[in-house]
């Protein structure tokens, strides 16, 4: 079991997608140990308010798939999906894989000097995104982290809180204007590989707006992105 080695990553910066997840289950201690054991700038991971107001590090809304059990995250106490044992690529359970929570990922994002960049899953209160953002401050490592998301909202509360924050919006196709919306509000561009052009990568870097393109599993693709300037590919196994 290994990663899928680059021939030149130039300036490019890989990050682990939940960890390597082609070589340990998504999103699981083990998985987070197996990037920073490796050369990954960053190791990526979400996170979901759970019914007791706390966060657990967990992909789907619901947790059957890696679980076999039909139940519905963000509607469950913390204690009981810690409880769920995940199973791993056997179908089998192990007991080292479970759901961590988010200051087990930082503690082992820093141990091992990795970026922590961290999903804020779903459209959280404004309140939440705060308490993440004291989470990172108590860890002392809230400049390791980019914190990324699909809502807009979530990013801005960030922004609110802490203005210099590194932080990626992510979307699955790029809309016009976008480039100069983030530029605007500070953030930078994470988005599908589908919609990754040397024209988009470029109009992006005019806006001083960074680019990632999640998630690359192809040595051939990913060698073209690096070739195009991409600053950051998010990858399942190649390192």
């Amino acid at each position: 079991m290994d990663t899928v080695k680059l021939a030149n990553k130039g300036n490019t910066k890989m990050v682990a997608h939940r960890g390597v997840s082609k070589l340990e289950r998504e999103n699981t201690m083990p998985a987070f140990v197996a990037a920073g054991n490796r050369s990954y700038w960053g190791i990526e991971t979400d996170i979901h308010v759970t019914r007791d107001g706390r966060f657990i590090v967990y992909h789907d809304d619901n947790t059957l798939r890696l679980t076999g059990v039909d139940s519905v995250v963000e509607e469950q106490e913390f204690d009981a999906l810690r409880k769920l044992p995940i199973r791993d690529f056997d179908e089998q359970p192990r007991v080292d894989l479970y759901m961590p929570s988010l200051e087990e990922y930082i503690k082992i994002c820093k141990k091992y000097g990795k970026i922590a960049v961290l999903e804020l899953k779903n459209s959280m209160p404004r309140e939440k995104v705060f308490e993440v953002c004291d989470i990172l401050d108590s860890s002392d490592y809230r400049e390791g982290v980019v914190l990324i998301s699909f809502d807009y909202d979530n990013l801005l509360y960030v922004k609110e809180k802490h203005p210099l924050q590194k932080v990626q919006f992510l979307c699955s196709e790029y809309t016009e204007g976008l480039a100069e919306k983030l530029k605007k509000d500070g953030m930078d561009l994470d988005i599908n590989r589908k919609a990754v052009t040397k024209e988009l990568i470029d109009l992006c870097h005019e806006n001083g707006v960074e680019v990632n393109a999640w998630t690359v599993d192809e040595a051939e693709q990913a060698q073209s992105f690096i070739d195009m300037g991409i600053d950051y590919i998010t990858t399942n196994i190649l390192e």
